[in-house]
């Protein structure tokens, strides 16, 4: 069965009252990583992809067409980021919006803008599972 963007927004409304500050850690988490994943692509297109696309149109013209994409980014970011502080810390939140960005900035990195895989993606891979280990322990 279809669903409509309205329906869908109407199921994801239905359970947010569920996540109150003595409801389940591993649901809030599992609902705020998904959506900051999906804030983050939106984030990263209106950072990054006017570079290709309009790389060749005055900066105004982008830099406009970057805040109509970064609407549906912080439509997608605020909730997640209200959501997750019912049972994580502001510290928490912070470190898995970085591994978030880092997970989806490389894919775009190489697969949208064609650039090359460097040891560079690894290393700050690495540096942020040292920091999701310290700030989680």
């Amino acid at each position: 069965m279809k669903r409509s963007a309205t329906e869908w927004l109407r199921a994801i409304t239905a359970m947010l009252p569920s996540l109150s500050p003595g409801g389940s850690t591993l649901r809030t988490i599992i609902i705020t990583v998904s959506l900051l994943i999906a804030s983050n692509v939106f984030m990263t297109f209106a950072w990054y992809a006017h570079l290709r696309n309009l790389a060749y149109r005055p900066w105004y013209v982008a830099a406009f067409v970057s805040w109509g994409i970064a609407l549906f980014e912080y439509m997608l970011q605020v909730p997640a980021n209200r959501i997750g502080f019912h049972q994580l810390s502001l510290a928490q939140l912070k470190i898995i919006q970085e591994v978030v960005t880092l997970a989806v900035f490389v894919p775009f990195a190489l697969f949208y803008m064609h650039q090359p895989l460097k040891m560079n993606f690894v290393w700050a891979g690495l540096c942020l599972v040292g920091a999701v280990f310290f700030i989680f322990r």
